[in-house]
């Protein structure tokens, strides 16, 4: 157990296990990169080391034993999506009085508070961010160090800007990560007062040489798939759901053909009403305009004659199909419909309209193409 079991970008490890054995971690960082490239994992890791008991060296860097009582009560938040789970099933078991005060965090350590995304918006709320700053400045309660877990970049303005006091004079026994898939993303105060370190994606043969170690239930041909449906990153290729996303896939070229067959549009509406309202319902939806992407991104590579950098390799013949109807116009305005879909979900707006709108939009658009 240890640092030993993160995989991929050794140099960053490195970098930040150095700072820690100089006692140089800063006390704001931000760990950008991919979904899945193990951010999270990353800041749990060094949340470990940083108040493991028994504080061992590895190759003369501080490590963390995994074992300790702090280590296992900090360990115990890695599943973060079954603790986010919990923690909202948790809140809509109060009254509607209580439940509307109440915000999402992940706390399995008195010292290490996890804040995640409050939906519906996904986005980190203002109310989370003051529990953080009223409490930073407090000692730890049992460990050497108080360690607080933002895993996502998307902040409510006054959430931002509510965070900056904590940047600008921050505690000595304190550390605050922030987890982006893009530094960017962040408000330039914020970036200015943190350090930030990049994880990078694996390549596709490195990816499948770990699902041959890791993953042997599956097939030869489904670990070339996944190696290339999970952009290199380590954490969403273990998850990855792969009967899921082709059901979702399936879902996705039925809504991309009827923008050139109209003989498709009654399949396409038994498709969409079929994405109701709810959190399971969301989750289908998030997976399906993640499926879209990755098709239109395929057929991008097709029309530059990038066809080796295809990653739904194994529809390849009814992608190039495809890519003959279609152009660099076009692949850009569906992209920008699918936005505002993203978008129309924040709102809550009714998904199955949303989608028959998408569909409007992507049909419309091939209609002033078409000669």
């Amino acid at each position: 157990m240890g640092f030993s079991e993160f995989h991929g970008n050794e140099e960053t490890v490195s970098r930040l296990r150095n700072l820690l054995a100089q006692g140089r971690l800063p006390h704001s960082v931000i760990l950008s990169g991919p979904q899945g490239s193990g951010k999270y994992t990353l800041a749990t890791m060094i949340a470990q080391a940083l108040n493991c008991e028994t504080r061992p060296l590895t190759d003369g860097l501080p490590d963390f034993c995994g074992q300790c009582g702090s280590c296992a009560r900090i360990g115990e938040a890695a599943d973060l999506d079954t603790r986010v789970a919990e923690s909202l099933e948790a809140r809509d078991a109060m009254k509607e009085s209580e439940k509307k005060e109440t915000r999402l965090f992940v706390q399995t350590h008195p010292d290490v508070l996890v804040i995640a995304p409050d939906p519906p918006q996904m986005m980190i709320k203002v109310d989370q961010v003051r529990r953080v700053v009223g409490s930073i400045y407090f000692r730890p309660l049992e460990a050497r160090e108080r360690v607080f877990i933002f895993t996502d970049g998307a902040f409510m303005k006054e959430a931002a800007n509510s965070l900056l006091k904590a940047l600008e004079e921050p505690p000595e026994c304190a550390t605050i990560f922030i987890l982006a898939k893009n530094a960017g993303e962040l408000l330039p105060t914020i970036r200015s007062r943190c350090m930030v370190f990049s994880l990078h994606s694996l390549s596709t043969e490195t990816m499948e040489r770990y699902l041959l170690d890791h993953c042997r239930q599956w097939k030869e041909s489904e670990r070339a798939l996944v190696s290339r449906l999970s952009h290199g990153a380590v954490g969403r290729a273990r998850s990855f759901d792969l009967p899921a996303y082709c059901a979702a896939r399936h879902d996705a070229l039925i809504l991309l053909k009827t923008a050139f067959l109209a003989e498709f549009h009654t399949e396409l509406f038994k498709v969409t009403e079929t994405y109701r309202a709810g959190s399971e319902g969301r989750e289908k939806m998030e997976l399906l305009l993640r499926c879209l992407y990755s098709l239109l991104e395929d057929l991008l590579f097709l029309n530059a004659g990038a066809g080796q950098l295809l990653r739904n390799t194994d529809i390849r013949k009814e992608l190039e199909k495809l890519a003959e109807e279609v152009d660099f116009d076009w692949l850009s305005a569906a992209a920008l419909a699918i936005g505002e879909v993203e978008r129309g979900m924040r709102r809550n707006l009714l998904r199955s309209l949303s989608l028959d709108g998408l569909e409007a939009a992507l049909e419309n658009h091939e209609k002033v193409l078409s000669p």
